[in-house]
């Protein structure tokens, strides 16, 4: 493995990367808002998942597709984007349920089967994210070493789980924090609906964004 004037900078760079406010965090902090703690969880986990493919793709050499033939990147990036406005416009067309909230679950609008439903479509939002492959390809060469005892793909795949934890711990940190903003509102149905239409409407303004990014 690298040396630690390899490692050193590694931790502290991604360390950054994690905790910099951005779209995975606010992602997953919809998803909370839109399904209560559980879905937040499990739509970190979705997360995880499909980042750990793009780390696999990366050590493979197969995400290098994208800086070699930018329709395949755009093509992904759209399919990306319509994926989360079809989400956000979902949680936002879900009727809620007329029960009692449960402080745990909050919102009640969704049965707890949604919560599996949030770990797929989050499995499928980052798989479909070109961000995510460049952002592997991009950073984990940096810090690769040709020289070491290990090959290089080998040492991508053991950066890439480091990188993936360390994002997975700042998603579940957003979920946390959303979910204690959760319990501190009176539970209405009004609330709840506030809180359903706030996390559909950062999906569709997630899609929006990374439609029209560069």
């Amino acid at each position: 493995m690298p040396d630690w004037n390899h490692l050193l900078p590694f931790f502290t760079a991604t360390m950054v990367f994690a905790f910099l406010p951005g779209p995975a965090l606010l992602y997953t902090a919809a998803q909370t808002l839109a399904h209560g703690r559980r879905g937040g969880f499990m739509a970190a986990l979705g997360l995880h998942i499909g980042g750990l493919v793009h780390v696999f793709a990366a050590a493979a050499g197969l995400s290098a597709v994208f800086t070699h033939v930018p329709a395949a990147y755009t093509a992904l990036k759209i399919a990306g984007a319509i994926y989360l406005v079809w989400l956000g416009i979902g949680i936002i067309r879900t009727k809620m349920d007329p029960t009692v909230a449960d402080p745990d679950r909050a919102p009640r609008y969704v049965p707890a089967r949604r919560s599996g439903r949030a770990f797929l479509h989050s499995i499928m939002v980052e798989v479909l994210n070109p961000k995510t492959a460049l952002f592997f390809i991009a950073f984990l060469p940096q810090f690769a070493d040709p020289a070491a005892s290990f090959p290089v793909w080998v040492q991508f795949l053991v950066l890439g789980l480091i990188v993936g934890c360390a994002f997975s711990m700042a998603d579940l940190m957003a979920v946390m924090l959303t979910h204690q903003v959760l319990t501190g509102l009176k539970k209405t149905r009004t609330a709840q609906r506030i809180a359903q239409w706030t996390g559909g409407t950062v999906l569709v303004g997630l899609g929006a964004h990374l439609a029209l990014s560069k």
